[in-house]
C-alpha cells in the first residue's frame, strides 16, 4: 500500500500562502521590526492557532488578523479587516496546480499497488482540491483529518489491515508525512519541496533506512 500526501505532495499549495505572506509583509509595517521581524510574529501566531484551530487559509487569514492586532496593539480596523479579507481571493477557485509528474506516475502506480490519499486541513477546502485534481480515481480511500499523528496512522493501519513492512507514506513533510508515519511502524518516502511550510520542518534521522529520499515524484517509479 501507498499512502500518499496531498498539499505540496502532488499539487502547489504553500506556494500560494507564500505569496500571500509576501503582500502582507510589503504592507505590514512596523516601526521597530523589519519584514523577518514581522514575519518571525505572524510564524509564532500560525504555530499557536494550528493546534486549536487548525489548517488552511480561513485559520491563515485569521492568524494575519492576529498578527495586525498584536504589531498595532489594538484591533485590526474596518479597513484592514477589508484588506486581510480580499486576499481570501488567491485561495478560491476549482482548480490546482499539479506538480510536475504527478499524473502520469500516479496513474501508472495504481496499475501496481493500492493507494489512499491522506491530507490534513479544512474539510471542505481540501474536498474541493481533491475534485480539482482530478486524481480521485486512483485511490482506494481519501481520508481528509484535522492532524496528521501517530494515532492518525495508527487508525489507517487498522482501516485497512496495512503491513508495515509493505506499506509506504509519500510526502513533503517531516513533521506529518515521516515522522509519525515511522512512529507508526510505516515505511516512509521523503520527497522536499522547497516551498514546505516552516512549521511542518523537522529532522530526519539520516540513518534511518526506511526512509526513501527522492529528488522528484516521478522517481517513485523507479522503486514501485
Amino acid at each position: 500500500m501507498l499512502i500518499f500526501d496531498a498539499d505540496d505532495t502532488l499539487w502547489e499549495n504553500n506556494v500560494i500562502f507564500e505569496r500571500v505572506i509576501d503582500e502582507f509583509l510589503e504592507w505590514m509595517t512596523h516601526p521597530g521590526l523589519d519584514r523577518a521581524g514581522v514575519r518571525a510574529v505572524l510564524d509564532a501566531i500560525e504555530a499557536a492557532n494550528a493546534p486549536k484551530l487548525g489548517y488552511g487559509s480561513k485559520v491563515f487569514l485569521h492568524s494575519l488578523g492576529e498578527c495586525v492586532a498584536q504589531l498595532r496593539g489594538r484591533a485590526a480596523t474596518a479597513e484592514e479587516s477589508a484588506r486581510i479579507a480580499g486576499w481570501a481571493a488567491a485561495f478560491a477557485g476549482d482548480r490546482v496546480e499539479l506538480i510536475p509528474g504527478v499524473a502520469e506516475t500516479l496513474a501508472e502506480l495504481a496499475r501496481r499497488h493500492d493507494l489512499l490519499l491522506l491530507t490534513k486541513g479544512d474539510t471542505e477546502e481540501q474536498e474541493r482540491k481533491v475534485a480539482a485534481s482530478g486524481l480521485t480515481r486512483h485511490f482506494r480511500g481519501v481520508h481528509i483529518v484535522a492532524e496528521k499523528n501517530i494515532a492518525t496512522y495508527e487508525q489507517l493501519k487498522r482501516a485497512y489491515d496495512l503491513v508495515p513492512d509493505s506499506t509506504w507514506m509519500i510526502g513533503n513533510s517531516p513533521k506529518s508525512d515521516i515522522l509519525p508515519a515511522r512512529s507508526a511502524g510505516l515505511n516512509a518516502v521523503f520527497i522536499p519541496h522547497e516551498h514546505t511550510w516552516v512549521l511542518e520542518h523537522s529532522e530526519l534521522d539520516p540513518a534511518d533506512d526506511k526512509v526513501l529520499r527522492l529528488p522528484a515524484f516521478a522517481d517513485l517509479l523507479h522503486h514501485f
